[in-house]
């Protein structure tokens, strides 16, 4: 587990059981790297519902409820994309709180309108949703690093945000 990820989890885990709050994630590019760094601390059950990897689109369709429409019009890399698979993970976990990324994290796959390491993470809060784009630079472990620690650091702000 990357250095700089664990300790986001441990301030997370911190905030959420102390709020009340719960996680859950609907993720692609990072291949279960949140999910998987948040259950590194021991006591995440407490707070962390659960994530889904959903690397195809059918999965993303069948599983996350996004829209083919939104796929096929907007590509599994896409703002669109990334809200759709947030508010999907917020609805079959029943969350407080749910974020997804979806990304491109290379070393191929990436095109002139979408380059490697362009990623998309989504926000799902009784709210709504919101989402954000990155452009992220290294090698494929370096973007999906980046990636993980951009959605722990968005929940964080989420979290503590949340009265």
């Amino acid at each position: 587990m990357p250095g700089t990820l664990v300790p986001l989890a441990e301030r997370l885990q911190g905030i959420c059981l102390g709020r009340g709050l719960t996680v859950s994630l609907a993720e692609s590019c990072t291949g279960g790297l949140v999910a998987a760094t948040i259950t590194e601390i021991a006591g995440s059950s407490g707070y962390f519902l659960g994530g889904i990897v959903s690397y195809a689109n059918s999965a993303k369709e069948g599983i996350l409820d996004v829209p083919g429409a939104t796929l096929a019009a907007h590509g599994a890399v896409s703002a669109q994309t990334a809200r759709a698979m947030a508010h999907g993970a917020r609805a079959r976990f029943g969350a407080s709180l749910a974020a997804s990324v979806t990304g491109i994290a290379g070393p191929d796959g990436g095109s002139v309108e979408k380059p490697v390491g362009l990623t998309y993470v989504g926000l799902a809060s009784a709210d709504g949703v919101d989402v954000r784009r990155l452009q992220l630079a290294g090698d494929r472990q370096a973007i999906r690093e980046a990636a993980a620690q951009a959605v722990l650091e968005w929940l964080l702000e989420a979290a503590g945000a949340t009265a």
